[in-house]
Formats: C-alpha cells, structure tokens, sequence
C-alpha cells in the first residue's frame, strides 16, 4: 500500500528546517504565554456563569493556569457590568463564559525572560495580546 499525502520532513534532512536559529528565550517565553492564554480560553469557553459564580470561577481559572510551567501568574477578573447586561436579556439566571465577560493577564518566566500578556475586549473581540518583554537576549 503506497503512503497518502507527501510525509513529513526530518528536521535534519530539510536544509530550510535548521537549528541554527533556535528559539530565544524571549520567543519561547512568547510561545508559552501562548500556550496559556490557549489553554484558559478554550477550557473555560461555554462554562455556567452568573453573578454569583463568577469570583469562584475567576479564581479556578487563575489557579488552574498557574499550574502550568513558566507561569509566574495570572490575573482573571470578570467584567460584571457586561454579565449583568446578558442575564438581565436572559431567561435563566446564568449564561455561557465568553471573552467578553474577561479581562485577563497572565505572566510568564522563562530562563529568566519575562513576557506580560493580556485578553481585553478590542472593537467587539477579545483580542489577547503580548504587552511587554522584559530579559530578553
């Protein structure tokens, strides 16, 4: 049986997939606040949430991305003003998480490298974003 599609290349076969550019610490910082913004987003998204719930579900969502490695902190704060705008047009007493309802900063330590990220709502959208990076080499 003949393979489908083409395989992958091996690194130290493809002349264009060198490691003589390894990362920085800088951009594998970068690359972990990724990871971590990825991860709160997208376990969180859809979750119950109501006025109530809202600073325990903060709180497990900080505690739960902390865990991770090179994570130095996060901060999750709920921007009740917009929850109370969706559950007063809503039937139950609660609605889905969205990044509307977040802002959010998460710090990152690499080898020593620090990268201060942040999610706020930008025209509509919960745009993530890297705000500064400090220790870079």
């Amino acid at each position: 049986m003949e393979p489908i599609g083409m395989p992958f290349p091996d690194a130290r076969e493809d002349a264009r997939m060198s490691t003589e550019t390894s990362p920085t610490d800088a951009e594998a910082a970068c690359f972990e606040a990724g990871i971590k913004f990825g991860t709160l987003y997208h376990q969180f998204a859809g979750t119950p949430i109501s006025l109530e719930s809202a600073p325990s579900l903060a709180t497990a969502m900080e505690d739960s991305i902390e865990n991770q490695p090179h994570c130095d902190r996060v901060t999750v704060s709920v921007r009740t003003d917009e929850l109370e705008a969706a559950l007063a047009e809503s039937a139950a007493d609660y609605t889905e998480l969205t990044g509307r309802f977040l802002e959010v900063e998460i710090v990152v330590d690499y080898e020593g490298c620090e990268v201060l990220t942040r999610m706020e709502m930008e025209d509509g959208y919960p745009l993530m974003r890297i705000d500064s990076v400090r220790g870079r080499t």
